[in-house]
């Protein structure tokens, strides 16, 4: 080392401002110390910023010299590298020199480069380097940037565990802290999504924590980097793993930080697109912890004022209702005004209905926390969250339910049926009236046969919207008026039809439970007023139905659903014959053995004091089977027969 020193120490004596020439002049020798003493030289004089320099610079010294540089400051040179100090300048002026030629992007896209990540990352490893960690991190940037590939060489080579690690000791708001988000960006944007996610789904969730403090706390262009970031990690398709691993991380700070984060946000003014996002945001922390996020604490530590508690819902809320009204209003011009048949206008659809699904995402989490508040008895509820606010929120739900049920009136005026769009409305309407049945009342009642013919883009009939709707249809046939609604139009069908597929399906899982039983009692409702209401039987589809719960019951053990099936079917069979049914073209002895076998079965389960799970009781259930059955038995000889066999 001395005698480099020495050697550069003779090249300024004689020039006190070396030229460009003399340096690569040096950087041509034959010598190590030639080309040592060169790259001393560049590192005082030459700009980072002069690409054409630095290119001359880069031609001159040459790969090789630059990596035999870097290993021997590592320790892996053929002596070593001498005593520490010396590979502590080695190491330093390689990082310096390679930092600097990789600002020329054709230099940061080489092989040459691209093949020194390991290295990189190695020396990023190293506790011994902390100076060095910020120039380490800029060179990755650069040739990631510069280079498609190396991207892939950069997360194979262990960068995310890296950043794991050392993330949480850089200063907040540093550009040291920058650069890592920027390589982070990199990552989840430009590799297959699906292996970064299930691969380092814990590494995700730690650096979700890290970057949540950032979004809290700065007030400057990082915050939204910050947002942006956070937004592309937790709102991926492939991002499920990702929630786990936030779901085990027994700190509760990272959902506090997004709260502040979001709302800070959302209060001011900025961009539409980052408002848009920081929704996008507070809709993947509800669905990790759920909609009790949106009141809590809204406070960093030494914060000059504070806020209330219940600040979040109220933005969250206002936020996307503006949304909501601005996303209908752009659907409304482009799938009635616009242009037809344009290919831009197709693509807006597509992301105008995504942007929608988001902000009724949200929406569908308000009414949750509604209606979990209201059924809350904990005297502290009221304190975190005031009548007065409570009574803002019901009033919103409601404008934006009109505004929802406006645009559906919109697409029943130009007779459309079908659209994703569509079928998400009909779903929000379905959550808001099942927590508030008397909203809007005259619109709904006006749109619910349309409501009950909306189709997905998916579907080849209406299903889905029925399903939506069954909460608030159950809840509005409880009164007799309710009934007289759905069976004065085509919903009651409809409601029929929805629970004979839900029973009939081939994949019957255990989710499908929670519809079977609202359309079950729904149904249920209707039987039981059908003489107040004069309605008769004579549809097909009552057929289907008893054959339906037939199939349904036949192999199950289950009592709830074996005296349901049968409480509905005694309550059909009332209103007509076994020489009426076997008359029926869809209708034969086999079915009418089926129906037997059921009616046998729940005649048996009577009065045993089951408990039940639908709003009518195991012995309401009871006496609407043993009295339909004394009332019409006379009628069904072969029910009769194996009854009492």
């Amino acid at each position: 080392m001395q005698e480099i020193q020495a050697s550069s120490s003779g090249t300024s004596s004689q020039s006190q401002q070396p030229s460009l020439n003399d340096c690569l002049k040096l950087l041509r020798g034959e010598r190590d110390e030639q080309r040592l003493a060169g790259l001393l030289l560049v590192t005082k004089f030459c700009s980072k910023d002069d690409h054409a320099a630095i290119r001359k610079v880069y031609d001159a010294v040459g790969a090789q010299f630059l990596y035999r540089l870097l290993r021997t400051g590592m320790g892996k040179g053929e002596a070593g590298g001498g005593r520490k100090e010396n590979r502590d300048a080695y190491l330093q002026l390689s990082i310096t020199v390679l930092s600097a030629f990789c600002r020329v992007p054709e230099i940061a896209a080489s092989e040459d480069v691209v093949t020194k990540i390991p290295l990189i990352l190695e020396v990023m490893s190293q506790e011994s380097v902390p100076p060095l960690l910020e120039e380490c991190y800029e060179i990755l940037l650069l040739v990631s940037r510069a280079h498609e590939g190396s991207v892939m060489t950069l997360y194979t080579s262990g960068i995310l565990e890296v950043l794991t690690l050392q993330m949480p000791s850089f200063p907040d708001g540093s550009h040291l802290m920058e650069l890592a988000m920027l390589l982070i960006q990199l990552i989840v944007s430009k590799l297959p999504e699906e292996r970064v996610y299930s691969e380092h789904a814990t590494e995700l969730s730690l650096l979700v924590v890290v970057i949540a403090k950032q979004f809290a706390m700065l007030q400057n262009a990082l915050k939204f980097e910050a947002l942006y970031l956070l937004s592309s990690i937790m709102s991926n398709k492939y991002s499920a793993p990702v929630h786990d691993a936030l779901c085990l991380i027994s700190n509760d700070a990272w959902p506090t930080n997004l709260r502040i984060g979001i709302v800070d946000i959302l209060q001011n003014r900025v961009a539409p697109t980052s408002k848009f996002q920081a929704l996008v945001l507070a809709e993947c922390v509800m669905s990790i912890v759920g909609e009790g996020w949106l009141i809590g604490e809204m406070n960093l530590p030494n914060a000059k004022y504070s806020l209330p508690a219940d600040r979040c819902v109220m933005l969250v809320l206002e936020s996307a209702r503006v949304e909501v009204d601005v996303i209908l209003n752009e659907l409304g011009y482009l799938k009635y005004e616009a242009p037809k048949d344009s290919l831009s206008t197709a693509e807006d659809i597509l992301v105008k209905q995504r942007n929608l699904g988001v902000t009724f995402s949200l929406l569908e989490k308000v009414i949750k926390f509604v209606s979990s508040f209201a059924e809350a008895e904990e005297p502290h509820m009221n304190s975190i969250i005031s009548e007065s606010t409570f009574s803002k929120i019901i009033f919103g739900l409601n404008k934006t339910t009109d505004v929802v049920l406006d645009y559906l009136k919109d697409a029943k005026v130009h007779e459309l049926r079908k659209g994703d769009d569509l079928l998400a409305s009909v779903r929000i309407i379905g959550s808001y009236l099942a927590e508030a049945p008397d909203a809007c009342r005259e619109k709904v009642i006006e749109l619910l046969d349309f409501m009950l013919s909306v189709e997905g883009e998916m579907e080849h009939s209406p299903f889905y919207s029925i399903c939506f709707l069954l909460p608030m249809l159950c809840q509005l046939t409880v009164k007799t008026a309710g009934c007289k609604v759905l069976t004065s139009s085509g919903a009651f069908r409809s409601i029929v039809g929805c629970l004979i597929i839900l029973v009939n399906k081939k994949g019957y899982e255990n989710e499908d439970d929670g519809s079977i039983l609202l359309a079950c009692d729904t149904i249920l409702n209707v039987l039981l007023k059908r003489e107040q209401i004069q309605f008769s039987l004579d549809d097909p589809s009552f057929v289907k139905l008893l054959e339906a719960l037939s199939y349904w019951t036949e192999d199950s053990d289950d009592q709830q659903r074996i005296m349901m099936a049968s409480s509905i079917c005694s309550l059909i069979l009332g209103a007509t014959s076994e020489a009426a049914l076997l008359n029926h073209p869809e209708f034969d002895i086999g079915k009418l053995s089926s129906l037997s076998k059921l009616i046998k079965r729940s005649l048996t389960l009577c009065g045993q004091g089951m408990t039940s799970s639908y709003s009518i009781t195991a012995m309401d259930l009871d006496q609407i089977i043993s009295s339909g059955y004394s009332q019409w038995v006379d009628r069904f000889p072969h029910i009769r027969e194996a009854v009492e066999s």
